[in-house]
């Protein structure tokens, strides 16, 4: 008897595991992935667990399960219940992805590179910067027609975020899926 209820459980969790696929992997709103409460309410309160196993999962697709906060700087030590269900978890690469793979997810590869330098700007600033001194850099870079098409499309797509006195920000997608580091890195040991 005991064994059939493990089993009856295992599917339950098997089914849960699945559900957590559908709702991190597809858009459903503007951004991807779900907020926390979304994840409560479709998975139970032990979604956390159910997260953590999914992770396991993709460990060998070299994909993640990540949390993100809108406000990291207010989360110190284990995050709160009500923090873990405002936060918003997506599926993100584990490791890097190639510049051939890169082209076919529908990024042109000047967009990525004007993201790059819209962020390393950014990130120079101590991560916020008048719009007009962000339009001016890329302006360098690109078509002068592209600029407010590509900062409108970092807004859009979640990773730089605009204030009401026209400030740039880092958003939550360049916190979580940009190795800021690593793109400093890079750009300090570019040589002409």
């Amino acid at each position: 008897m005991e064994r059939k209820g493990r089993r009856r459980g295992g599917r339950a969790y098997s089914r849960k595991i699945k559900e957590a696929v559908h709702l991190l992997f597809f858009k459903r709103h503007r951004l991807p992935g779900a907020r926390g409460w979304e994840l409560r309410k479709e998975l139970g309160p032990e979604f956390p667990e159910v997260l953590e196993a999914l992770d396991t999962y993709l460990r060998d697709l070299d994909l993640k399960v990540t949390r993100v906060f809108d406000e990291p700087e207010l989360v110190s030590g284990e995050p709160t219940r009500e923090q873990l269900m405002e936060a918003r978890y997506y599926i993100t690469l584990r490791g890097t992805m190639t510049p051939k793979t890169a082209k076919m997810c529908g990024w042109r590869i000047d967009d990525i590179a004007g993201l790059a330098v819209a962020v390393a700007y950014l990130i120079s600033k101590r991560g916020r910067a008048p719009r007009a001194d962000v339009e001016r850099i890329l302006e360098e870079k690109l078509p002068g027609w592209r600029v407010d098409v590509n900062l409108d499309r970092y807004i859009r797509e979640g990773y730089l975020g605009e204030d009401d006195k026209g400030n740039l920000y880092l958003d939550w997608r360049s916190r979580v899926e940009i190795d800021q580091k690593q793109l400093v890195s890079l750009i300090l040991g570019f040589r002409k």
